[in-house]
């Protein structure tokens, strides 16, 4: 399953935004990449990683774009397959991505008002798309693998975190100190990878012994010290009336979600009903640094705590990509 590179490659792409972070979906595919997710996510990250990265960065995509190619379905029931990937490589899940490809698919009249079923590589998820453009994914289960655990950061100090898988594996923040502002997201960058350099030098992973490749700093209304304030108030105010908590997530490549992250609220829903403080049925509302937003709610299936995201996404851009291999900069296997 090798891509072609003696002719150039068109592909029908279709960008939207979900609550701000954008996602770039291959409608019908690439020409000669078949089969389900887990078989199309290890050809991306091997043969076809060229392909993939000329997708995502310059001069035809930039850092912070997610990229999802949409597959035909090959489980009994399901509507279609997807695989996300971004600046650096595959995804397992991504929440914010599933809401822009169902919006998408939606938009091109692919896809109707009601629950699909979508094949990914963690496992299988269902999306609703409700009749007002709205979708909400019932992701896969989420879990927590530690709670609490104390990590030393350089010129900082300790902080602690918990360690959550919602799709993809989190290092959930509360003591970080940082103020959870649009003006201050390079600043809480760096931070960001500091903390991960960190926990990465001790050898902290997840209880499947995958790395943790997403830091999520967060600042709860409901803790002692992060009072609700409105967001736009000005200097200091840090979670927006109505919500229950703001926060910042650095994802693999080390860019910002612009969303309040799908699989990061997913794996901070389970941390929430392991503390006691989330009852299943219940709305979280998780809030991002740019102050836009997803509602959460989990049910228990036996000891499976399986959150559903709700966001909204739209269509910005609708056209054909173009990779020609006599273009040096499409030559991505040499950077």
């Amino acid at each position: 399953m090798a891509p072609i590179t003696d002719a150039p490659l068109r592909v029908r792409c279709v960008d939207s935004h979900t609550e701000g972070e954008p996602t770039r979906t291959l409608v019908d595919g690439l020409p000669g990449l078949s089969g389900d997710p887990c078989t199309v996510r290890a050809a991306l990250d091997d043969a076809w990683a060229p392909i993939v990265r000329a997708f995502m960065l310059e001069p035809r995509g930039y850092a912070w774009l997610v990229g999802a190619v949409v597959l035909p379905p090959t489980l009994p029931g399901a509507s279609f397959g997807v695989v996300f990937f971004n600046n650096v490589g595959t995804l397992g899940m991504c929440g914010h991505g599933t809401i822009g490809v169902v919006r998408t698919l939606s938009a091109l009249g692919r896809l109707a008002p009601g629950e699909h079923v979508i094949e990914t590589p963690v496992g299988s998820v269902v999306a609703r798309l409700h009749p007002d453009g709205r979708v909400s994914v019932r992701n896969v289960p989420s879990r927590v693998a530690q709670r609490g655990v104390a990590v030393e950061v350089p010129g900082h100090g300790i902080v602690h975190g918990d360690v959550a898988w919602g799709g993809n594996w989190f290092f959930i923040c509360h003591d970080h100190g940082m103020s959870i502002a649009v003006d201050r997201v390079q600043e809480l960058t760096a931070f960001c990878m500091r903390v991960r350099a960190a926990y990465d030098a001790a050898g902290l992973r997840g209880d499947d012994g995958a790395p943790i490749d997403h830091v999520e700093l967060s600042i709860d209304a409901h803790r002692a010290g992060a009072p609700l304030a409105p967001t736009h108030g000005g200097a200091g105010q840090q979670v927006g009336l109505g919500a229950d908590a703001r926060n910042f997530v650095l994802c693999p490549g080390s860019e910002w979600d612009r969303s309040p992250c799908g699989t990061g609220t997913s794996a901070r829903v389970a941390c929430l009903a392991a503390e006691g403080r989330l009852a299943p049925g219940a709305t979280w509302v998780q809030e991002s640094v740019l102050g836009t937003r997803f509602e959460a709610t989990y049910e228990l299936i036996g000891a499976d705590i399986v959150p559903t995201i709700t966001g909204s996404a739209h269509v910005t851009f609708d056209g054909w990509m173009l990779i020609d291999p006599a273009d040096p900069l499409a030559r991505l296997d040499a950077r």
